[in-house]
């Protein structure tokens, strides 16, 4: 039997909710076969239910009597959860800055590195950040190297860039740029990708971008304050003594990246997409749905999706099948 499409899944959950909400409560047993749904469809739709918080049962057994929660109180509850999601990023991002600035002042300052070797500032302000870009382009010597997650602005902004580029290369920099393969396949940054390379940048692509970054000489690093909101800020670390790190980790992300134009061709598992396997790689690597939607770009029910592809291309019937066969095919290599 062919798979339902998101649509169909949608329309068929709805069903279920209203009629459960007609009764009150009932079994996921009898309101399944009632609707006549087959069992993928009801799994999909019980669990859409689930994410949204519109019945109360959590558990899969069949036998359990599910009630119906109502829409302005489950949307209540999901924008609550969501308030202490925010404030727990805020807290989780103050604190980790209050260790690097503690690490700065006293330890590495303790092993070998003085205090002025090393600075770090919070940005907050657009203004601020978007002048301490322009101050990082103006002051490159040998090398400027940035990732980007996300889709970069079309028009003006684009022919900005290959301005800024190509006066860093005339100086006789070297500028490099990774960015998520699948922005590939949008005409302009497609178009974009290519004058870079005629310019003399390279340019690499990579089914996953952990976050934006931008070091300057070894020297200098700016790099979100909380990757997940864009709009918590920037800090912008100078030294080298800290930006070593960063620039190991852009190392990493550059070497296991795909020079633009030339994707290598994978060891088995030429079927699945490029989404599908970078979504089998981040389940391996034990990430959250999540976080691995939001590094795909994409919705948790996407995902969803996208991961039953996966186990359906390997046979598998569960995740945790699915990672373990992936590796042994050599998939995750």
């Amino acid at each position: 039997m062919s798979r339902p499409t998101e649509g169909k899944s949608s329309d068929q959950a709805l069903a279920l909710y209203q009629e459960l909400r007609a009764r009150g409560s009932s079994t996921y047993d009898e309101l399944t076969v009632e609707l006549g749904l087959s069992g993928p469809e009801a799994q999909s739709c019980w669990a859409e239910l689930s994410q949204l918080g519109l019945i109360t049962e959590p558990s899969r057994d069949e036998a359990a009597a599910v009630a119906v929660v109502d829409p302005e109180v489950a949307l209540l509850r999901m924008l609550a959860q969501e308030q202490r999601d925010i404030r727990d990023r805020q807290q989780r991002a103050e604190d980790r800055y209050a260790a690097i600035e503690d690490l700065a002042a006293r330890y590495m300052r303790g092993g070998g590195a003085t205090h002025a070797e090393i600075e770090i500032e919070v940005l907050t302000s657009r203004r601020r950040i978007q002048q301490t870009l322009e101050d990082l382009s103006d002051t490159v010597k040998d090398e400027i190297a940035s990732m980007h997650p996300g889709a970069l602005p079309t028009g003006e902004f684009l022919e900005q860039g290959l301005a800024r580029d190509r006066r860093l290369l005339e100086s006789g920099a070297q500028v490099r740029a990774i960015y998520q393969q699948r922005f590939a396949a949008v005409p302009a940054l497609a178009e974009f990708f290519r004058r870079q390379i005629e310019l003399g940048v390279e340019v690499r692509l990579a089914p996953v971008v952990p976050l934006n970054m931008i070091l300057s000489d070894r020297r200098f690093a700016l790099l979100p304050i909380d990757p997940d909101n864009h709009e918590a800020g920037a800090v912008l670390a100078r030294g080298s003594a800290l930006v070593r790190s960063y620039l190991a980790l852009y190392e990493y992300c550059w070497h296991t990246s795909s020079t633009y134009g030339h994707i290598e061709q994978r060891r088995g598992g030429e079927r699945l997409t490029e989404q599908q396997h970078a979504a089998i790689r981040m389940l391996a690597a034990g990430m959250k749905d999540e976080k691995i939607a939001r590094s795909l770009g994409v919705s948790l029910r996407t995902l969803s999706r996208v991961m039953s592809e996966v186990m359906q291309e390997l046979g598998t019937t569960s995740r945790f099948e699915a990672g373990v066969r992936a590796a042994k095919l050599g998939w995750l290599d």
